[in-house]
Formats: C-alpha cells, structure tokens, sequence
C-alpha cells in the first residue's frame, strides 16, 4: 500500500474511532470496517487514537480487543498498551459466565415401599446434582431406631430405570412413586428419632445430610376421626394380605404368653371348652394391655395410615378404607385396644408365631421383629448405585 493510501485508509480508521468514542460504545459494523482494511494503517489509527484521546480511547480499545477480529484484537491491545505504559490503565474485564452454571441440587423424585412387621421401610430418593447428573440416596428407615442403613452415589438414567423395573419384578412389598418432599419428611423423622435416643445415624448419611436438608418436608397426614363399624369389624382381614404377613409382635416380647397359651391348651385337667376360651382370651388381652401403651398405639396408628396410602397408591381402595378404620380406632384413646379386631388378631397371630417358636417348628432369627433389612429387594436397593 502507498503512503497516500495509507494516510487515507488511517484517516477513515480515525474517523470511525473518534465517531465510537463520541457516541459512547463501539457498533459490530465499526469493527468489521475496522477489520477490512491494512493493518498497519489501523494501527497507526489506533495510535493516533489513543494519544490524543487519552483515558477518553480506553472504552473503546477495549471493546475492539474484545470483540473485533485478530487482527483488530491484537493491534486494540498494543494501543491499550502504550496507554498503560503512560499511567493509563484500562479497566479489568469482568469474569467471563462459565458455559455450564452451577445449579442447587435438589431433589426430582422418590419412592416407598410398604412398611413390614419391624415398622421398617426402604426409601429412594433421587437428587439432581449442581451440573444435571442424578444422585440416588437409598435407605432403609425405622420407627422405632431411625435410619438403618444408607447408600447411593450416581447413576445413570440407563441404570435408574434398570433398578427400578428390577423392584417391580422382585419386590415382596409394594413399592410406590412418591412427592419428594414426602419422603423427606420419613427420612427427617427417622433423625429425629436419633435426636430424642441419643443416638447417631450410620457415618455414610453425613453426605446425604445438605442435600435432604435442602428440600421442605411435607407433612404426614394425621389418622382419620371418623370409624366405619362395618369396616372396623372387617380390620382383622388386614392380616390376611401377602404385604402383612410380617406384621406381628417380635416372639421375644410374648414368649412367656405363648408358653402360657401352649400349656393351656395341652394341661391334663379336665376343664370345660368355655373355661380354656376364658383362659386364651386372658392371655391374648394381657398381651394388648401390655404391648398396646399408648406409645406403641400411637407407632401401629401411623404405620396402618402409612399403609393406606400404599393401598391408595396402588388402587385397592377397599383395603385402604380398612387400613383407615383400623387406625381410627387405634387412634381414639377411648376405644380399648384389647376391643379392637385388628389388634386382636395381630396380638393372636404374634401369640401363635411365638408358640412355634418355642417349639421349635420355626427359627427365631426368621421371625424377629427387631428392625433391619425389610426384604431382599430393599437390601439390594441400599447398595450404592454405579
């Protein structure tokens, strides 16, 4: 390129420059004007800019090292140079937004299976993380200890679903999707057990700890008012149901009932029918008195409303109204436990189970009702998830 032409190609840089400096900010057409031309001419441009212009050229230089072409970019930042070397400095450019934002993790779903005869169940919750990935926390919680065991760690969506079909085809309990926050409450609960015994949760819940903190809890519902007469003399039917067939009293606690019942039943003496009935029915309500404070009304209340929710959740509606009245009736402090068909019959099952223990038809290590594991598919669901 000629001097001229130079001169002249440095003269419309100029003009374009002092034109963005006046109007406060540099347009993308000033940039690809500022890009067409020679190089050299733009720099001398930029220059000459920059001199006489001063701290007033800063904006605008470091708009073009910023956002012109490489050419532009390079030619900007020698002139902002020169500026700096005379005491001017331009401003730091604010740090560029990262191309993935750092989200709160949260939690996107859940799931319940029913409760077995211990009042244990397993819970799944699954956790968004910061950046998109899945978090899957499984636990197996008690009302009467607190949390028995936790696991988890990432999974795939591939896997999340693998699991959860392999529940639907293993699963001896009912397993059923649930709101997020309702199962946050169980797990908060089962901490709040830990809180009044005194008593720790297992050490791998502590990274579990922010996240089950971060979402609101929802309330359980409270045990209905209202008792159906038809229904509560139907609740011993409960029983009768494959997902409470565990539902007893743990032998230890009546075993001496049941020796008592046993020996009743076989004693040499001649009695009459009605006199041995007397008998079984003393044992089967000193059993209520003892086993039913209200302390333990008030734990079988909640586990039977827990249970209607199941029922609800899996459409068996009639089996949630029986769940209902039995809870009612649990519920009422004026009712006798001892009165009550469904406490009855749990108190005459929990009766026979302990008599085959004692003779030794049943293992005892079979039937504990002491809290743990609910079945094999809630083991496997509190191994971590890869």
């Amino acid at each position: 390129m000629t001097t001229g032409a130079r001169e002249t190609a440095a003269a419309e840089y100029r003009r374009v420059l002092d034109s963005a400096a006046d109007a406060g900010h540099a347009t993308d057409a000033d940039l690809r004007t500022l890009a067409a031309g020679d190089p050299d001419a733009l720099d001398d441009a930029l220059r000459g800019f920059a001199s006489d212009r001063g701290a007033g050229a800063v904006p605008i230089l470091a708009i073009a090292a910023e956002r012109g072409e490489r050419a532009v970019r390079r030619a900007a930042k020698r002139a902002l140079y020169r500026l700096a070397q005379r005491g001017i400095a331009a401003p730091t450019p604010p740090p560029r937004r990262p191309v993935v934002t750092k989200q709160p993790e949260r939690a996107i779903r859940a799931w319940v299976s029913a409760i077995d005869g211990s009042g244990s169940r397993a819970v799944w919750l699954l956790f968004e993380g910061g950046y998109g990935g899945l978090l899957l926390c499984s636990t197996i919680l008690s009302d009467t200890i607190g949390v028995v065991e936790v696991a988890g760690g990432e999974i795939s969506k591939k896997r999340l679903a693998h699991e959860l079909a392999a529940l639907r085809e293993d699963q001896k309990l009912p397993w059923v999707e649930t709101e997020p926050g309702r199962a946050i409450g169980l797990v908060l609960e089962a901490l709040a057990l830990h809180q009044a015994a005194g008593t720790v949760p297992p050490p791998d819940f502590a990274r579990w700890q922010p996240l089950v903190s971060s979402t609101p809890p929802v309330t359980p519902p409270p045990p209905p008012t209202d008792v159906d007469p038809a229904m509560l003399e139907r609740t011993g039917e409960l029983l009768e149901l494959p997902e409470m067939a565990g539902w007893f009293l743990d032998p230890d606690a009546v075993q001496s009932d049941a020796l008592a019942l046993l020996q009743a039943r076989e004693s040499r003496l001649v009695v009459s029918e009605q006199i041995k009935a007397e008998r079984e029915e003393a044992i089967v309500a000193s059993v209520i008195d003892r086993e039913f404070a209200p302390d333990a009304r008030t734990r079988w209340t909640r586990r039977l409303v827990e249970m209607s929710l199941i029922f609800r959740a899996t459409d068996r509606p009639e089996h949630a109204a029986l769940a209902d009245a039995a809870a009612a009736a649990l519920a009422g402090a004026a009712r006798e436990a001892r009165h009550q068909p469904f406490v009855r019959a749990l108190a005459r099952r929990s009766l026979e189970i302990a008599s085959e223990v004692a003779l030794g038809r049943v293992s005892a290590a079979d039937v504990s009702r002491k809290p743990g594991p609910v079945t094999a598919g809630a083991a496997r669901a509190s191994s971590s998830p890869r």
